[in-house]
Formats: structure tokens, C-alpha cells, sequence
């Protein structure tokens, strides 16, 4: 790391380009703010006669050197300052060139702190701004016209320079020497002496920029690379990601995503304000973050997955439909679990009716605890630790099972629970009752009917004021079954003509009934001569026969039932660590070393004593280890021909007999082979993670 103090000329003079990378924010200093109060510093100090004045820092990052020998570098802190600066020089030059002004030479501007002489290219611009704003900045450079609809914060503070240099209150000479007395303390980190970019902004930006999680997290990714491989992820995978979401609410769509993600891989729940050191965390502890270009590529699948689940972008029109529903009852709690289960639909691991009945199963957990009135608290919590009873091999079974298997506060209402809910409670207050009674229309239809444009319809009228032949139809406590049965699932309805049917009697209100397109809710009501608290329950009864098979309870049969609880019940802890033979102090201090280290992968990992050897899961063996006598013995799960050993650690037992799971092992002998054992295991754990 170099450090040292200069003005922005001593800074660009020379063959230097300094390039503002693609994951910097666009520049965003304002006229009537930032720019006003640099031009007033430069006038004060002329008028105050002032020696120096210090502005602030830059930090650059060396990159490589182009073929001419300029030497490029990028921009990690400081580019809106050094964006202003040049163009106030761009301002004072393109006014020096039209008063005809000879008190700054305009090509010493030019040659010298804007451009790089006799170079082609974007190599002749000392400044190189991001892809959007790079245009415009250039064109000023260049004196070619911008059209006037184009909309920059760099034009808009060109214009405002401009008429402030026209305004005479400092001539161009002082200016330009007011500009060199503004002094800038340019830091630059080198890479070849291991300088990490990240954590210098970290330290530049923990009270200063405020930067969205996910802008946090982008600027992780890319900030260590050179501007070609930053220019290859960003443009393939980040911004196309980015794109997917809706402008207006991109940050905070994205903060949500990564939120998500995370608890998608790691079965846990990020604090809204850590999601970025959550991310650092787990790119560091499995080891993702040493291949920049995968975990792109995993970003933007998921992205994808995440944006076709909220935000109504599946081409898929039987999907469409499903994730319709999903937000419609504001699932967004699940989304972790449904990410990696569509994830995993998309890679072809599960059927499209599995993927769909997991949907289904899942909706139908969130609507039965809704209408139960169960509490929500616990729900975030449930979804994120799904994915742990998850079996590849018997997957819609195991996710069924895990949800018959909640309890408590976590349980899936059973049928006669929420049969029972159904028939007594206001159901007219729920948020989700016009989704309940379209799902109760479109039951058993083969082409689900569209309800945009109807309203709900209380079938005995809401006004507390019924008329005579209400109050006759209801009987002598009609005032108190009024109250009651007003707003139970089996006196509503959809309609169009509301507004038309108002608190009218049963009779007339009937004729526009059959009239309606709503055929499933109002068979059994214009079959009825009288509407009275009788047909009221009789219908709320048929109304929930239909429900439980439209929110459907897990189906499983208690054959599968009970393998699932054998499985469960058996005793994962039937030994311990005090059944290994540890009597070489030495191999038990390697075991301890090891262990914490496989243990701080994820948070998610577990560990079970086995009779032979010892295993750590995460969906199912990774890495098995067994204690010999001088070292540890590792089986790494995985083929031999899809480990990356680039220090010869492993050896093949494809075909040999040996205990534990896989075709990979390592003799654990020394601590010094420690980090080089781990990236092995890290290998074995991403592929289930």
C-alpha cells in the first residue's frame, strides 16, 4: 500500500488511467449540494488567500498494465470526487476555448489531466466511467454534442460549472490554480502484496456511504477481481440478475433475496441488518467464494427462481397460476423452502407434480394455520430448517412427514381442526377471503375461472336495519343470529352486481344469483325458498367439505409414517466420543483441530458417533472419519474423478473395501495438511448444500 498527498493534477499527469468499476454506483454528486460547496472551497481560498485545501481520499486498486504502458487502475472509494473535478476542468477548458482565453493553456487540460496523448481507444481517457455514465463524460471530453433530453447528473453539473466560470467572480487563471491548491491523500493498494480492496472500503464505508446490503454484497463479489474478469461477471450474470428485479423497489427486493438465499443454504435465519457479514461468513466457511464465477452462476439461478415465485415472471402458465396464489396469501416466509425446492425442480431432481404438490402442501399449511388462528411467530423458523428433513431419493414423502411431524404452536391443522374453525369463525375479516372463496368456485373446475371485477356478497344483508322479511325469516332472536352468522363462510358469495343486490329480500336477490357466473358457490343457495340460519350452516358445512380437499393434509401412509419415526427414533448419539481409542495424544489433537474446523463450515452440520467412524451431515454423509492408531483416516463423499486436488492429497479407493461413504481418502497425518484437507471437504459438503 502506497499513501501519499497530492492535488487531482499531480494525480492524473502522467500515463494513468483510473476506471470506476462495473459495481460502483452510478455518479450521483447534485449542483445545488456537493458541486455548490466545491465551488464556494475554490473561492475562498482565493479570496482568503489560502495555501491548500484538503477535499478527501482516493482509493485505488492497481490493475494490469495495456499493452501501451498505461497503467490502469481501479477506483474503490472516491470516484464522485474525482468525477467533479474533472468535470469542472472539462467546464474551464470548453470556457477557455470559446472567450478565445489565453490565461490557461486548454490543451494542458486536455492532454495532460483529461486525455492520455497518442493513445486509442477508451486507453486516451484518464477517467473511465462505469457503462452508465461513461457516454456522457466522454462526449464533454470530446467536445461532441449530447442530446438535450438526456438526463445525468454530470451534464447537469458541466451546465452549472460553466455559468459559474462565465460568472467572472474568479478568473480562469485562479481557477485553475485554486483547483491545484485542493488537496487529495490517494491511497493505493497493490495486489501483488496481498492488499485486500474489501476490507479497506469496509473500513472507508462503515460510517460514511449508505450502501444497501446487497450492494454490500455485490461489491464483495467483484472488488477483488481484475476490470476484465469484474467486466465478465457483471455483465453474464450480476447485472442481468439486478434487471430481474422492478427498479423502483430493486434494493429492497434484493436485501430480501440474499435474506432468503442464505437461510435457503443455511438453514438459518440472517438478521435483516447482518445479511452481508452472514454472506461473507458462509462464502468463507464452505469455501464458494474461491470460485467467483459458480456462485455467480448460483445467484442468478436462484435470482431467477425468486423473481418467477414473486414477481409474476414464470412462463410456465400452470406455475403461473400456483405462484399467483402464493402471493395472493403473502407467502413469503416459505420462500426459502420453495427456492430450493424449485432449485432443485430445475435441475431436474424432482418431478413437476412433485414440485406442484409441495406448492400445494405448502399453501395449504399457511391457509389452514390462518384460518386457525395459529400464531405466525414461529413460522420464519420452521421453513428455514425444512430443507434439513428433506431426502433426495423420497423427497415429496419426506417433506409430508416433516410436516405431519410438527407440533404445538408448528402443527398442520388436521382436518377436523380446521373443519371445525371454518364453520364458527368471521371469516369475512380474514385478509385472504376473496382467495378462499375463488379457490371455492373454481373447485373442481376444469378452467379455473377469473374474478377480477367481482365483489363479495353477504347473502343475509349486513344492515343491522333488515327488513320485515328478513327479520321473519330469521325468527324472534334474529338480532343475535344476525350477529353471529353474518359473516361465516356460508353467507357469502362473489358477485358483480353487488351494488344491485344491497340488503333487497331473499327472493329477489335469488334472481340475480342464478343469474351470476359463480356456480360452485351459489348451487346450493338457488335451491333455497328461504335464506335463514339453517341453510346458512348447512352450506358453511358443504363449504368445508370442499376446503379440506382444496387445502389438502398431508396423504401418507402410516407404512411411510413409520419408517420415517424408526429412522427418527433411532439413537444417533448410541456412542460417543469416548468409544474411539485415543491413547496417541497426538491423533486425538489432530481429531480436535479437524473437527472444529469441519464444524465452523456450516452452521447446519452434524455430527453422529458411529460404531466404526464418525460421521458429519449435512443432508447426508460428507466426510467419515476413523480413528487409527498414528493418523485419522478421511472417506470424502464424492467420485474421485470430481475432486479438484491440486496438492495430491487424495487417493482413489473406488474399488477398494473400506468403511464410510465415498471414493476419496485422505491420510490425516499433520496439521500442516489442515487447510488443504479442508478445501477437500468443503468440495464433498457444496454438493449437497
Amino acid at each position: 500500500m502506497d499513501i501519499s498527498k497530492g492535488s487531482i493534477y499531480e494525480l492524473l499527469n502522467g500515463k494513468y488511467q483510473f476506471v470506476v468499476p462495473v459495481y460502483q454506483r452510478k455518479y450521483s454528486w447534485l449542483k445545488d449540494v456537493q458541486c455548490d460547496r466545491l465551488w464556494k472551497d475554490i473561492v475562498n481560498m482565493e479570496k482568503q488567500s489560502k495555501r491548500h485545501h484538503f477535499v478527501g481520499s482516493i482509493v485505488t486498486i492497481s490493475d494490469v498494465n495495456v499493452p501501451m504502458g498505461i497503467h490502469r487502475y481501479q477506483i474503490i472509494d472516491g470516484q464522485q470526487r474525482v468525477t467533479t473535478l474533472t468535470i469542472l476542468m472539462i467546464a474551464l477548458r470548453d470556457h477557455l476555448r470559446e472567450a478565445s482565453s489565453e490565461e490557461v493553456d486548454e490543451d494542458t487540460l486536455t492532454y495532460y489531466l483529461l486525455k492520455n496523448d497518442h493513445q486509442k481507444g477508451y486507453d486516451r481517457y484518464k477517467l473511465l466511467l462505469n457503462d452508465n455514465d461513461r457516454e456522457v463524460l466522454i462526449k464533454l471530453i470530446d467536445v461532441c454534442p449530447i442530446n438535450e433530453d438526456t438526463q445525468s447528473n454530470i451534464l447537469n453539473n458541466y451546465i452549472y460549472f460553466k455559468e459559474k466560470i462565465a460568472g467572472n467572480e474568479l478568473t480562469p487563471a485562479q481557477i485553475y490554480n485554486s483547483i491545484a491548491k485542493l488537496q487529495i491523500v490517494n491511497i493505493t493498494l497493490k495486489r501483488e502484496e496481498g492488499d485486500d480492496p474489501q476490507l479497506i472500503f469496509e473500513s472507508l464505508n462503515s460510517t460514511g456511504m449508505d450502501l444497501s446490503e446487497s450492494d454490500l454484497i455485490r461489491n464483495y463479489i467483484l472488488m477483488g477481481m481484475t476490470n476484465d474478469e469484474q467486466k465478465d461477471i457483471y455483465v453474464n450474470y450480476w447485472q442481468p440478475m439486478e434487471n430481474a428485479f422492478p427498479v423502483e423497489k430493486r434494493s429492497e427486493l434484493m436485501d430480501k433475496f440474499f435474506r432468503d438465499y442464505l437461510t435457503m443454504k443455511l438453514a438459518s435465519i440472517p438478521n435483516k441488518e447482518q445479511v452481508y457479514d452472514s454472506f461473507k461468513s458462509y462464502c468463507i466457511n464452505t469455501g464458494v467464494s474461491n470460485n467467483t464465477k459458480e456462485l455467480a452462476e448460483d445467484l442468478f439461478f436462484y435470482a431467477q427462481c425468486y423473481n418467477e415465485i414473486s414477481a409474476n415472471t414464470c412462463s410456465d402458465p400452470e406455475l403461473h397460476a400456483i405462484f399467483i396464489d402464493i402471493r395472493i396469501v403473502k407467502m413469503e416466509v416459505a420462500y426459502p423452502l420453495l427456492l430450493k425446492v424449485y432449485g432443485d425442480y430445475k435441475n431436474n431432481v424432482i418431478s413437476k407434480a412433485d414440485f406442484i404438490a409441495i406448492l400445494r402442501l405448502t399453501e395449504s399449511y399457511v391457509v389452514r394455520r390462518a384460518v386457525c388462528e395459529i400464531p405466525t411467530s414461529s413460522l420464519n423458523k420452521t421453513f428455514a430448517t425444512m430443507r434439513n428433513n428433506i431426502k433426495i431419493d423420497d423427497y415429496l414423502n419426506s417433506i409430508k412427514v416433516a410436516f405431519l411431524s410438527l407440533e404445538t404452536y408448528k402443527r398442520f391443522p388436521t382436518d377436523e381442526e380446521f373443519k371445525r374453525k371454518l364453520q364458527i369463525k368471521d371469516i369475512y375479516t380474514m385478509r385472504s377471503i376473496n382467495y378462499i372463496l375463488v379457490k371455492l368456485e373454481n373447485y373442481n373446475n376444469k378452467e379455473p375461472i377469473s374474478f377480477t371485477g367481482f365483489t363479495i356478497e353477504h347473502i343475509m344483508p349486513q344492515n343491522d336495519n333488515l327488513k320485515p322479511d328478513w327479520v321473519s325469516a330469521l325468527g324472534e332472536n334474529w338480532k343475535e343470529d344476525h350477529k353471529t352468522y353474518l359473516h361465516r363462510l356460508g353467507n357469502l358469495t362473489l358477485t358483480k352486481y353487488n351494488s344491485e343486490m344491497g340488503d333487497r329480500p331473499f327472493s329477489e336477490k335469488l334472481l340475480v344469483l342464478k343469474q351470476s357466473a359463480t356456480h360452485t358457490l351459489n348451487k346450493y343457495v338457488v335451491e333455497q325458498n328461504i335464506w335463514n340460519i339453517d341453510t346458512i350452516e348447512e352450506r358453511t358445512k358443504q363449504l368445508c367439505d370442499y376446503s379440506i380437499d382444496i387445502w389438502k393434509f398431508p396423504a401418507v401412509s402410516q407404512e411411510i409414517i413409520s419408517t420415517y419415526l424408526k429412522q427418527s427414533e433411532e439413537p444417533t448419539t448410541k456412542y460417543s466420543i469416548d468409544n474411539y481409542d485415543f491413547s496417541n495424544v497426538f491423533v486425538k489433537m489432530l481429531y480436535t483441530k479437524l473437527d472444529e474446523a469441519i464444524m465452523a463450515l456450516n452452521p447446519s452440520i452434524k455430527r453422529e458417533f458411529k460404531k466404526l467412524y464418525i460421521a458429519y451431515k449435512y443432508r447426508t454423509n460428507f466426510v467419515d472419519i476413523i480413528i487409527q492408531k498414528t493418523r485419522l483416516r478421511l472417506t470424502i463423499n464424492m467420485d474421485f474423478d470430481g475432486v479438484n486436488d491440486p496438492c495430491g492429497i487424495c487417493r482413489n479407493v473406488t474399488d477398494i473395501g473400506r468403511w464410510g461413504n465415498g471414493d476419496v481418502e485422505i491420510s490425516f497425518d499433520s496439521l500442516s495438511l489442515l487447510n488443504q484437507t479442508i478445501d477437500i471437504i468443503k468440495q464433498s459438503l457444496n454438493k449437497q448444500i
